[in-house]
């Protein structure tokens, strides 16, 4: 009945500088499928998931701080290599917390950006 996850969306506060994160830091593929919805966004492809960056000033999810906190709301992406995930994230002086040994059976390695947005790495 499901096929798999579609994209996920998160807020954004400044969508120059967020594309700058997700895409010249962390090297994300920009999709040109985005359509002009009125309102400062992009759209991301990561494998067979998308991610959609919104700008909405009236929205609730913004967390309020950049401080890493594994357990808070946050979303995963299956790294091939999270060696080389470490690699870039250091190239690009992005705070990391790196979990090798945690209670599941992937390497887990979690970061916020600028907005708050807390994102897992894991192999």
């Amino acid at each position: 009945m499901y096929e798999g996850l579609h994209h996920v969306s998160i807020l954004v506060t400044d969508i120059e500088r967020a594309k700058q994160f997700y895409g010249e830091k962390l090297g994300f593929e920009e999709s040109g499928e985005r359509p002009d919805f009125g309102f400062p966004g992009a759209w991301y492809q990561i494998g067979n998931t998308q991610l959609h960056l919104i700008v909405h000033e009236e929205g609730n999810t913004l967390r309020g701080t950049t401080e890493i906190d594994s357990r808070d709301g946050h979303f995963a992406i299956r790294a091939a290599d999270i060696h080389k995930v470490i690699e870039r994230l250091q190239e690009q002086n992005i705070k990391f917390v790196n979990k090798p040994n945690n209670k599941t059976d992937w390497h887990q390695v979690f970061i916020s950006d600028p907005d708050g947005n807390l994102i897992e790495f894991n192999k």
